[in-house]
């Protein structure tokens, strides 16, 4: 087999291993979800600081702080973009969609 036929093929194989790794909502999306379902708005320190305790209480909270901090920060801009969270200024407030979040999404069927 030619090196460039190796090499294509190898890609193909890496490249349909890692397109149905798909999961269900992590422990840090839950907690997010579960705080953000609550009727008042949160700035995102004080968000962080009861989804970090819950995680903790839990025994989850591994990795050290700041890596969960980044975490929970991306998940929650993820959920604002999927239009599940409002953001007023530095306030974050769960919309009725947010319950939605811990559903996964359908894995595509290929043709």
């Amino acid at each position: 087999m030619p090196q460039s036929v190796r090499y294509k093929f190898v890609f193909m194989i890496m490249q349909r291993k890692s397109a149905f790794s798909r999961r269900g909502p992590d422990l840090v999306t839950e907690e997010l979800v579960a705080v953000l379902t609550k009727k008042s708005s949160f700035e995102f320190k004080q968000l962080f600081d009861m989804v970090h305790e819950q995680l903790r209480a839990r025994k989850a909270a591994s990795g050290g702080e700041e890596m969960l901090r980044l975490r929970a920060y991306e998940k929650l801009q993820n959920l604002v973009s999927r239009g599940m969270v409002k953001k007023t200024g530095k306030k974050y407030k769960g919309l009725a969609s947010i319950s939605k979040a811990l559903i996964p999404d359908p894995i595509p069927v290929p043709k």
